[in-house]
């Protein structure tokens, strides 16, 4: 696994509740740790809305990971579940145009009214709350300002910039948050409020991540969420692709983190709750694991032997950013932690997923 720490292999955390634990990021971290913790009682809570989560219940069940089909909208259904020690709240309506392209009732009631519903279920068992939080938090309109210089493949961050919070490693997490972000964006923000109010008045243990782009094997990727798989599987399937906005040259950036890079720095933090309770840490590739779109497509045309028509559109699209870069200065000065899994095992990893769950994926993927 190439992890930086290797923990004993008995776990201080006997019992999770992972919420979205059939989405990508849910399922995934429900497996590392039922690998890492064979006896540990892992709990996936999901309502199976995301087209291709189904299949991962049997992926869970054969890992001897308890499936229960709940909604975090509705408290009711936390009432059917044990205690736990820890909850790992990694569900979200994730699309950053959901609420802008239609009505935004299904996203404030998931992801801002769920939330709550979480945190009142973990304050009730006492269970420690790791929230995955995005980096979507941090306003449109203040990443519009960031100074920019334009390279051969890639957009680059400037070295002076007009206000603090920036730097050519990235955004920390001093950056400006007056603004607007998107609807995603405001509701996750608005949880990481509630969950500093729980912190402080209720006396909970809690960890709030800032996720970058998270990607990897078993993400069913869309245009406006996930679209590292996306571009694998066009290359793989050979279908067309498109460079919008930014002025078409596909030079936009983002840095990417492998779903198990993720699961190696929660891992640490349910075993050093102390180290971290109370914290907000923006995590993510950093500038050594990022890529724009003109690179992605270099590195997957390498990968799967494809070459793929590419349109290109000038206009930029509504919530669009030209460059996103985590600066993991806080979390890897806190515990150590750094991604290891670099844009190149990323794209292979999603290559070789793709081609091994082929028949199953195109009607989703494809």
């Amino acid at each position: 696994m190439g992890r930086k720490f290797d923990l004993p292999n008995s776990s201080a955390v006997k019992s999770i509740l992972i919420t979205g634990g059939a989405g990508f990021v849910g399922s995934a971290l429900a497996l590392q740790f039922k690998q890492a913790y064979p006896d540990c009682h892992i709990i996936a809570f999901d309502n199976l809305k995301r087209r291709g989560s189904e299949l991962n219940l049997p992926r869970l069940r054969e890992a001897g990971i308890e499936f229960v089909h709940g909604d975090i909208r509705t408290k009711e259904d936390f009432a059917v579940l044990p205690a736990v020690e820890a909850v790992i709240e990694a569900s979200a309506e994730p699309s950053v145009l959901a609420g802008l392209t239609s009505a935004p009732d299904y996203l404030i009631n998931t992801n801002l009214g769920g939330t709550v519903n979480c945190l009142n279920y973990a304050r009730q068992h006492d269970a420690a709350f790791v929230f995955l939080s995005t980096s979507r938090i941090y306003p449109i309109n203040q990443i519009d300002r960031i100074q920019l210089e334009e390279a051969e493949t890639r957009f680059e961050v400037s070295a002076e910039q007009p206000f603090g919070g920036i730097s050519p490693k990235g955004l920390a997490e001093e950056f400006p948050l007056e603004g607007y972000r998107s609807l995603y964006g405001a509701t996750k923000l608005c949880s990481e409020y509630l969950i500093q109010e729980y912190h402080h008045f209720y006396n909970m243990r809690t960890v709030i991540n800032r996720c970058g782009v998270l990607t990897g094997p078993w993400q069913m990727g869309k245009v406006d969420q996930g679209v590292i798989v996306l571009w694998v599987a066009r290359h793989f399937w050979q279908q067309q692709l498109g460079y919008f906005g930014f002025g078409g040259t596909g030079k936009q950036v983002r840095d990417i983190l492998h779903v198990d890079d993720l699961f190696d720095l929660v891992n640490y933090q349910l075993q050093n709750l102390a180290q971290v309770n109370g914290k907000t840490l923006n995590v993510g590739g950093g500038y050594d694991i990022s890529v724009s779109l003109q690179e992605l497509t270099a590195i997957c045309q390498r990968v799967t032997g494809n070459v793929v028509p590419i349109v290109s559109q000038a206009e930029n699209r509504q919530a669009d950013i030209a460059l996103y870069l985590t600066d993991n200065t806080r979390v890897t000065e806190l515990t150590g932690w750094s991604p290891k899994r670099s844009v190149e095992q990323i794209v292979t990893d999603v290559y070789h997923w793709l081609r091994e769950n082929e028949t199953q994926l195109k009607p989703i993927l494809g």
